[in-house]
């Protein structure tokens, strides 16, 4: 039971994965998230039209060390780490997507797969890993 009163369930790695949630659920996820004794990581992509912005905008919310970056090989090597924030589980609340997806739809879905393999990942070693995406549109890592 969480300290807000109800469970998700965040902390069963089993049942995490990638999601697509309305912009106004986010402060709830994450609160629910803090709760349940996940780290918690809201990444702004308001204004993000391309690959680089998108792959900074990560990378700093999640405060990879220096010289790891800069493409999609290098943040799943990133993403399967995550030595540098040690946490009983994870969850990324990616808010503001609808530009990318946009300008951007084939990259929007190679990070979602990307996130997805992730969860996966993680999963094996029982640590929930969370991703929730805010667009305007239906958008699945399955759809790639």
């Amino acid at each position: 039971m969480s300290e807000s009163g109800f469970d998700l369930g965040f902390d069963d790695a089993s049942q995490a994965g990638v999601y697509q949630v309305d912009a106004a659920d986010v402060p709830a996820l994450a609160a629910a998230a803090r709760d349940a004794g996940l780290l918690v990581r809201r990444i702004d992509l308001a204004g993000c039209r391309d690959k680089q912005t998108l792959l900074l905008r990560i990378a700093t919310m999640l405060d990879v060390p220096g010289g790891r970056g800069g493409n999609w090989d290098a943040l799943m090597d990133a993403l399967r780490d995550l030595e540098w924030l040690p946490a009983p589980g994870y969850m990324l609340l990616f808010e503001a997507a609808g530009q990318l997806q946009s300008a951007r739809a084939d990259e929007l879905q190679t990070l979602l797969g990307l996130l997805q393999e992730a969860s996966h990942w993680w999963a094996e070693a029982e640590v929930p890993f969370w991703a929730f995406v805010a667009l305007e549109s239906p958008v699945s890592a399955r759809d790639s």
